[in-house]
Protein backbone atom coordinates (compact mmCIF):
# COMPACT_ATOMS: atom_id res chain seq x y z
CA UNK A 1 0.00 0.00 0.00
CA UNK A 2 1.29 3.54 -0.68
CA UNK A 3 -0.69 4.79 2.06
CA UNK A 4 -3.36 4.03 4.62
CA UNK A 5 -5.78 6.88 5.73
CA UNK A 6 -7.17 6.14 9.08
CA UNK A 7 -10.33 7.01 11.18
CA UNK A 8 -11.65 6.71 14.48
CA UNK A 9 -15.68 6.00 15.06
CA UNK A 10 -15.79 7.50 19.15
CA UNK A 11 -14.80 10.54 20.28
CA UNK A 12 -14.69 9.83 23.93
CA UNK A 13 -11.71 8.53 26.08
CA UNK A 14 -11.07 5.42 24.66
CA UNK A 15 -11.42 6.91 21.33
CA UNK A 16 -8.92 9.55 22.04
CA UNK A 17 -6.46 6.98 22.72
CA UNK A 18 -7.27 5.09 19.72
CA UNK A 19 -6.46 8.67 17.48
CA UNK A 20 -3.32 9.43 19.88
CA UNK A 21 -2.07 6.03 18.95
CA UNK A 22 -2.28 5.76 15.01
CA UNK A 23 -0.17 8.78 15.35
CA UNK A 24 2.47 7.59 17.66
CA UNK A 25 2.52 3.92 15.56
CA UNK A 26 4.97 4.98 12.88
CA UNK A 27 7.76 6.40 15.33
CA UNK A 28 8.00 2.81 16.94
CA UNK A 29 9.54 -0.55 15.85
CA UNK A 30 11.28 1.00 12.91
CA UNK A 31 10.19 2.70 9.91
CA UNK A 32 8.94 0.45 7.36
CA UNK A 33 5.05 1.39 7.55
CA UNK A 34 3.70 3.22 4.46
CA UNK A 35 3.05 6.11 5.54
CA UNK A 36 -0.23 6.93 8.00
CA UNK A 37 -2.65 9.59 6.85
CA UNK A 38 -4.98 10.85 9.94
CA UNK A 39 -8.27 11.13 8.08
CA UNK A 40 -11.03 11.69 10.42
CA UNK A 41 -12.67 11.72 13.71
CA UNK A 42 -16.70 10.68 13.88
CA UNK A 43 -18.68 11.52 16.63
CA UNK A 44 -22.56 12.32 17.29
CA UNK A 45 -20.74 15.27 19.40
CA UNK A 46 -19.78 17.56 16.03
CA UNK A 47 -18.20 19.54 18.83
CA UNK A 48 -15.84 16.84 20.68
CA UNK A 49 -15.58 15.09 17.41
CA UNK A 50 -13.73 18.74 16.15
CA UNK A 51 -11.75 19.14 19.81
CA UNK A 52 -10.15 15.44 18.96
CA UNK A 53 -9.65 16.04 15.08
CA UNK A 54 -7.95 19.29 16.05
CA UNK A 55 -5.95 17.90 19.25
CA UNK A 56 -4.59 14.61 17.25
CA UNK A 57 -4.01 16.13 14.14
CA UNK A 58 -6.87 14.69 11.79
CA UNK A 59 -7.79 16.28 8.61
CA UNK A 60 -11.82 16.62 9.06
CA UNK A 61 -14.42 15.68 11.97
CA UNK A 62 -17.44 14.16 11.19
CA UNK A 63 -20.94 13.92 13.35
CA UNK A 64 -22.05 10.66 11.25
CA UNK A 65 -20.38 6.93 11.30
CA UNK A 66 -21.31 6.64 7.77
CA UNK A 67 -19.68 9.39 6.02
CA UNK A 68 -16.39 7.34 7.33
CA UNK A 69 -17.38 4.39 5.98
CA UNK A 70 -18.29 6.22 2.15
CA UNK A 71 -15.17 7.95 2.43
CA UNK A 72 -12.60 6.43 -0.24
CA UNK A 73 -9.84 7.99 1.75
CA UNK A 74 -10.12 5.89 4.33
CA UNK A 75 -9.00 2.31 4.57
CA UNK A 76 -8.74 1.78 8.32
CA UNK A 77 -11.11 2.25 10.84
CA UNK A 78 -11.10 1.88 14.73
CA UNK A 79 -14.68 1.45 16.15
CA UNK A 80 -14.67 3.22 19.98
CA UNK A 81 -18.67 3.46 20.56
CA UNK A 82 -20.88 1.87 22.83
CA UNK A 83 -21.01 -1.94 22.45
CA UNK A 84 -25.14 -2.20 20.79
CA UNK A 85 -23.48 0.10 17.97
CA UNK A 86 -20.48 -2.13 17.31
CA UNK A 87 -22.39 -4.36 15.01
CA UNK A 88 -23.96 -2.22 12.35
CA UNK A 89 -21.34 -0.07 12.05
CA UNK A 90 -18.69 -2.92 11.46
CA UNK A 91 -21.19 -4.66 9.39
CA UNK A 92 -20.88 -1.83 7.23
CA UNK A 93 -17.19 -1.03 7.41
CA UNK A 94 -16.33 -4.58 6.34
CA UNK A 95 -18.62 -4.11 3.14
CA UNK A 96 -17.75 -0.65 2.58
CA UNK A 97 -13.97 -2.40 2.18
CA UNK A 98 -12.42 -0.98 5.26
CA UNK A 99 -9.82 -2.70 7.75
CA UNK A 100 -11.37 -2.78 11.29
CA UNK A 101 -10.14 -2.51 14.84
CA UNK A 102 -13.31 -2.98 17.41
CA UNK A 103 -13.07 -2.31 20.69
CA UNK A 104 -13.39 -4.90 23.32
CA UNK A 105 -15.84 -6.34 23.83
CA UNK A 106 -16.99 -7.67 20.40
CA UNK A 107 -20.54 -6.49 20.77
CA UNK A 108 -23.40 -6.34 23.17
CA UNK A 109 -24.98 -9.84 22.65
CA UNK A 110 -24.01 -13.48 21.25
CA UNK A 111 -26.51 -13.00 18.29
CA UNK A 112 -24.73 -9.79 17.35
CA UNK A 113 -20.96 -10.93 18.08
CA UNK A 114 -21.94 -14.32 15.81
CA UNK A 115 -23.11 -11.66 13.05
CA UNK A 116 -19.83 -9.62 13.02
CA UNK A 117 -17.50 -13.19 13.26
CA UNK A 118 -20.03 -14.21 9.68
CA UNK A 119 -19.20 -10.45 8.27
CA UNK A 120 -15.38 -11.03 8.62
CA UNK A 121 -15.16 -14.21 7.65
CA UNK A 122 -16.55 -12.90 3.88
CA UNK A 123 -14.55 -9.91 3.93
CA UNK A 124 -10.54 -9.84 2.87
CA UNK A 125 -10.16 -7.32 5.34
CA UNK A 126 -8.38 -7.23 8.83
CA UNK A 127 -11.16 -7.68 11.22
CA UNK A 128 -9.37 -6.61 14.97
CA UNK A 129 -11.11 -6.64 18.38
CA UNK A 130 -8.80 -4.57 20.77
CA UNK A 131 -7.32 -6.71 23.37
CA UNK A 132 -5.18 -3.80 24.84
CA UNK A 133 -3.19 -5.64 27.92
CA UNK A 134 -1.70 -8.31 25.27
CA UNK A 135 0.59 -5.56 24.70
CA UNK A 136 1.46 -5.07 27.80
CA UNK A 137 5.45 -6.10 27.96
CA UNK A 138 5.39 -7.42 31.91
CA UNK A 139 2.21 -9.17 31.25
CA UNK A 140 3.41 -10.86 27.48
CA UNK A 141 6.74 -11.75 29.29
CA UNK A 142 4.99 -13.44 32.13
CA UNK A 143 3.07 -15.47 29.30
CA UNK A 144 6.06 -16.55 28.14
CA UNK A 145 8.06 -16.98 30.88
CA UNK A 146 4.94 -20.03 32.05
CA UNK A 147 5.16 -21.10 28.30
CA UNK A 148 8.76 -22.02 29.10
CA UNK A 149 7.95 -23.88 32.53
CA UNK A 150 9.32 -21.06 34.40
CA UNK A 151 7.07 -22.17 37.24
CA UNK A 152 6.61 -25.80 36.38
CA UNK A 153 3.51 -26.82 36.32
CA UNK A 154 0.29 -24.04 37.24
CA UNK A 155 -1.80 -25.29 39.63
CA UNK A 156 -4.12 -22.15 40.46
CA UNK A 157 -4.23 -18.55 40.05
CA UNK A 158 -5.76 -15.37 41.44
CA UNK A 159 -6.97 -12.16 39.42
CA UNK A 160 -8.96 -8.82 40.01
CA UNK A 161 -9.78 -5.96 37.65
CA UNK A 162 -11.56 -3.39 40.20
CA UNK A 163 -12.17 0.21 39.32
CA UNK A 164 -13.91 2.73 40.97
CA UNK A 165 -15.65 5.15 38.61
CA UNK A 166 -19.44 3.98 39.17
CA UNK A 167 -18.99 3.89 43.10
CA UNK A 168 -21.17 7.06 43.33
CA UNK A 169 -24.69 7.33 42.98
CA UNK A 170 -24.08 10.26 41.19
CA UNK A 171 -22.47 9.30 38.37
CA UNK A 172 -24.97 9.83 36.11
CA UNK A 173 -27.11 6.89 34.06
CA UNK A 174 -25.52 6.16 30.42
CA UNK A 175 -25.12 2.51 28.32
CA UNK A 176 -22.91 1.03 30.57
CA UNK A 177 -25.76 0.51 33.05
CA UNK A 178 -27.91 -1.19 30.67
CA UNK A 179 -27.79 -4.92 28.76
CA UNK A 180 -28.09 -8.04 30.99
CA UNK A 181 -26.25 -9.46 33.63
CA UNK A 182 -23.12 -9.93 32.03
CA UNK A 183 -22.65 -6.76 29.74
CA UNK A 184 -21.79 -4.69 33.15
CA UNK A 185 -18.54 -4.77 35.11
CA UNK A 186 -17.80 -8.67 33.08
CA UNK A 187 -18.12 -7.03 29.80
CA UNK A 188 -15.99 -4.09 30.57
CA UNK A 189 -13.06 -5.40 32.95
CA UNK A 190 -13.72 -8.95 33.02
CA UNK A 191 -13.25 -9.19 29.29
CA UNK A 192 -9.77 -7.75 29.64
CA UNK A 193 -8.74 -9.65 32.67
CA UNK A 194 -10.08 -13.20 30.79
CA UNK A 195 -8.01 -12.65 27.96
CA UNK A 196 -4.50 -11.06 30.12
CA UNK A 197 -4.79 -14.79 32.21
CA UNK A 198 -5.41 -17.16 29.01
CA UNK A 199 -2.40 -15.93 27.55
CA UNK A 200 -0.32 -17.65 29.81
CA UNK A 201 -2.85 -20.53 30.98
CA UNK A 202 -4.81 -21.06 27.85
CA UNK A 203 -8.26 -21.46 26.99
CA UNK A 204 -11.08 -21.00 29.45
CA UNK A 205 -13.13 -24.18 28.95
CA UNK A 206 -15.47 -24.02 32.07
CA UNK A 207 -16.58 -21.64 34.93
CA UNK A 208 -18.38 -22.26 38.40
CA UNK A 209 -19.08 -20.55 41.51
CA UNK A 210 -20.32 -17.62 39.95
CA UNK A 211 -21.91 -14.33 41.11
CA UNK A 212 -22.98 -11.23 40.53
CA UNK A 213 -24.39 -8.21 42.17
CA UNK A 214 -25.88 -4.33 41.32
CA UNK A 215 -24.93 -2.08 44.49
CA UNK A 216 -26.19 1.17 42.88
CA UNK A 217 -30.03 0.03 41.84
CA UNK A 218 -30.92 3.42 40.27
CA UNK A 219 -28.73 5.94 38.82
CA UNK A 220 -30.52 9.77 37.47
CA UNK A 221 -30.37 10.50 33.97
CA UNK A 222 -28.40 13.26 32.60
CA UNK A 223 -29.27 16.51 30.95
CA UNK A 224 -27.41 15.75 28.45
CA UNK A 225 -24.46 13.43 26.83
CA UNK A 226 -22.52 11.61 28.91
CA UNK A 227 -18.72 11.45 27.58
CA UNK A 228 -16.84 8.72 28.97
CA UNK A 229 -16.81 8.02 32.96
CA UNK A 230 -17.21 11.89 33.53
CA UNK A 231 -19.91 13.02 35.68
CA UNK A 232 -22.98 15.13 33.54
CA UNK A 233 -25.37 17.55 35.37
CA UNK A 234 -28.23 15.39 36.17
CA UNK A 235 -31.73 15.69 35.37
CA UNK A 236 -34.76 14.51 37.89
CA UNK A 237 -35.53 10.94 35.96
CA UNK A 238 -34.57 7.86 37.41
CA UNK A 239 -33.59 4.92 35.43
CA UNK A 240 -33.10 1.17 36.55
CA UNK A 241 -29.59 -0.12 36.68
CA UNK A 242 -29.66 -3.45 34.76
CA UNK A 243 -25.96 -5.02 34.89
CA UNK A 244 -23.16 -6.07 37.47
CA UNK A 245 -21.91 -3.62 39.16
CA UNK A 246 -19.33 -6.51 40.67
CA UNK A 247 -18.68 -10.09 40.09
CA UNK A 248 -16.90 -12.79 41.21
CA UNK A 249 -16.32 -16.25 39.22
CA UNK A 250 -13.77 -19.45 39.49
CA UNK A 251 -12.66 -20.52 35.68
CA UNK A 252 -11.03 -23.64 34.35
CA UNK A 253 -8.33 -23.62 31.76
CA UNK A 254 -7.89 -26.18 29.24
CA UNK A 255 -4.60 -26.48 30.90
CA UNK A 256 -6.06 -28.15 34.08
CA UNK A 257 -5.04 -25.03 35.99
CA UNK A 258 -7.98 -23.03 38.26
CA UNK A 259 -8.51 -19.37 39.17
CA UNK A 260 -10.14 -17.23 40.80
CA UNK A 261 -11.55 -14.02 38.91
CA UNK A 262 -13.33 -10.26 40.92
CA UNK A 263 -14.03 -7.55 38.59
CA UNK A 264 -15.61 -4.25 40.28
CA UNK A 265 -16.82 -1.24 38.99
CA UNK A 266 -17.00 0.18 42.38
CA UNK A 267 -13.90 -0.64 44.06
CA UNK A 268 -13.51 2.22 46.12
CA UNK A 269 -10.47 4.24 45.89
CA UNK A 270 -9.17 1.68 43.37
CA UNK A 271 -9.10 3.90 40.02
CA UNK A 272 -7.76 1.01 37.85
CA UNK A 273 -6.38 -2.08 39.11
CA UNK A 274 -5.57 -4.86 37.31
CA UNK A 275 -3.60 -7.47 38.92
CA UNK A 276 -2.68 -11.36 39.42
CA UNK A 277 -0.73 -13.63 40.39
CA UNK A 278 0.04 -17.78 38.51
CA UNK A 279 1.04 -20.40 41.16
CA UNK A 280 2.91 -23.13 39.96
CA UNK A 281 4.96 -26.77 41.09
CA UNK A 282 8.28 -25.28 40.80
CA UNK A 283 7.17 -21.39 41.46
CA UNK A 284 4.58 -18.21 41.09
CA UNK A 285 4.81 -15.10 39.32
CA UNK A 286 2.44 -11.75 39.96
CA UNK A 287 2.01 -8.75 38.21
CA UNK A 288 -0.08 -5.44 39.20
CA UNK A 289 -0.76 -2.68 36.84
CA UNK A 290 -0.27 -0.25 39.05
CA UNK A 291 3.07 -0.91 38.87
CA UNK A 292 3.38 -1.40 34.95
CA UNK A 293 7.28 -1.85 34.86
CA UNK A 294 7.75 -4.33 36.59
CA UNK A 295 6.76 -8.15 37.65
CA UNK A 296 7.87 -10.69 39.93
CA UNK A 297 8.66 -14.47 39.98
CA UNK A 298 10.06 -16.72 42.88
CA UNK A 299 11.14 -20.16 42.45
CA UNK A 300 9.86 -21.11 46.43
CA UNK A 301 9.83 -24.92 46.72
CA UNK A 302 10.17 -27.63 49.56
CA UNK A 303 13.69 -28.41 47.42
CA UNK A 304 14.25 -24.76 47.89
CA UNK A 305 12.87 -23.42 50.93
CA UNK A 306 15.11 -19.88 51.35
CA UNK A 307 14.05 -18.97 47.61
CA UNK A 308 12.17 -15.03 47.50
CA UNK A 309 10.31 -13.32 45.42
CA UNK A 310 12.50 -11.08 43.11
CA UNK A 311 11.39 -7.99 41.43
CA UNK A 312 12.10 -8.13 37.64
CA UNK A 313 12.84 -4.68 36.21
CA UNK A 314 10.96 -4.27 32.49
CA UNK A 315 13.39 -3.40 29.93
CA UNK A 316 14.21 -4.19 26.46
CA UNK A 317 14.77 -7.95 26.92
CA UNK A 318 10.98 -8.09 27.42
CA UNK A 319 8.11 -7.73 24.32
CA UNK A 320 7.42 -4.68 23.43
CA UNK A 321 10.11 -2.03 24.84
CA UNK A 322 13.17 -2.44 22.50
CA UNK A 323 11.94 0.08 19.77
CA UNK A 324 8.05 0.85 21.13
CA UNK A 325 9.52 3.65 23.46
CA UNK A 326 11.37 7.13 22.59
CA UNK A 327 13.68 5.75 25.62
CA UNK A 328 13.52 2.15 25.34
CA UNK A 329 16.01 1.69 28.41
CA UNK A 330 15.51 -0.59 31.25
CA UNK A 331 13.41 1.76 34.20
CA UNK A 332 11.72 3.74 31.92
CA UNK A 333 8.40 2.73 32.25
CA UNK A 334 6.01 2.32 30.43
CA UNK A 335 2.10 3.32 30.37
CA UNK A 336 -1.45 2.21 29.21
CA UNK A 337 -1.29 4.75 26.35
CA UNK A 338 1.39 3.03 25.18
CA UNK A 339 -0.23 -0.64 25.04
CA UNK A 340 -2.62 1.74 22.46
CA UNK A 341 0.09 2.44 20.21
CA UNK A 342 1.61 -0.94 19.76
CA UNK A 343 -1.67 -2.42 19.10
CA UNK A 344 -2.66 0.28 16.67
CA UNK A 345 1.41 -0.38 14.83
CA UNK A 346 0.37 -4.14 15.18
CA UNK A 347 -2.90 -3.54 13.17
CA UNK A 348 -1.20 -1.24 10.99
CA UNK A 349 1.51 -3.75 10.04
CA UNK A 350 -1.07 -6.38 9.55
CA UNK A 351 -3.00 -4.52 6.89
CA UNK A 352 0.21 -3.76 5.06
CA UNK A 353 1.46 -7.12 5.41
CA UNK A 354 4.72 -6.07 7.07
CA UNK A 355 3.92 -7.51 10.16
CA UNK A 356 6.90 -7.99 12.92
CA UNK A 357 4.80 -7.91 16.34
CA UNK A 358 1.73 -10.71 17.32
CA UNK A 359 -1.12 -9.91 15.65
CA UNK A 360 -4.11 -8.23 17.14
CA UNK A 361 -6.99 -10.45 17.90
CA UNK A 362 -9.46 -11.54 15.55
CA UNK A 363 -12.85 -11.62 16.12
CA UNK A 364 -13.07 -15.46 16.45
CA UNK A 365 -11.24 -14.49 19.71
CA UNK A 366 -13.68 -11.89 20.12
CA UNK A 367 -16.23 -14.02 20.00
CA UNK A 368 -15.08 -16.54 22.23
CA UNK A 369 -14.12 -14.02 25.22
CA UNK A 370 -18.16 -13.32 24.93
CA UNK A 371 -18.97 -17.08 24.85
CA UNK A 372 -16.92 -16.78 28.42
CA UNK A 373 -18.34 -13.69 29.83
CA UNK A 374 -22.25 -15.90 28.88
CA UNK A 375 -20.97 -19.23 30.78
CA UNK A 376 -20.12 -17.19 33.83
CA UNK A 377 -23.69 -15.09 33.58
CA UNK A 378 -25.54 -18.25 33.06
CA UNK A 379 -23.43 -19.79 36.29
CA UNK A 380 -24.88 -16.74 38.17
CA UNK A 381 -28.23 -17.60 37.12
CA UNK A 382 -28.11 -20.97 38.06
CA UNK A 383 -26.23 -19.94 41.70
CA UNK A 384 -22.87 -20.63 40.77
CA UNK A 385 -23.14 -23.95 38.83
CA UNK A 386 -20.64 -25.28 36.42
CA UNK A 387 -21.36 -23.71 32.98
CA UNK A 388 -19.27 -25.27 29.65
CA UNK A 389 -18.11 -22.40 27.84
CA UNK A 390 -19.40 -23.26 24.32
CA UNK A 391 -16.56 -23.76 21.23
CA UNK A 392 -16.35 -21.84 18.50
Amino acid sequence: MDSIGVAVIGGGMAGRAHAAAYRMASTVYGGDLPPIRLVAIADLDAELAADVARRYGYSRSESDWRTIAEAPDVDAVSVVVSNALHREIVEALLSAGKHVLCEKPLADTLENAQAMLAAANRSPHVAAVGFTFRRAPAIAAIAEYVAKGGIGRPFHASARYWCDYAVSSAAPMSWRFSGPIGSGALADLGSHLIDALEQALGDITAVRGAFCSTVITERRLPQGRVRGHEFAELSDKTARVENEDFAHFTALFGSQTSGVFSVSRVATGLPNTLAFEIFGEEGAVAFDFTRPGEFWITSSTPADPDARWQRVIVGPRHPYVDRGLPMDAAGVHYGQNDLFAWQARAFLEQISGRSTLPPVPDFRTGLHNMHVIDAIAHSAHRAGSEVSVVGI
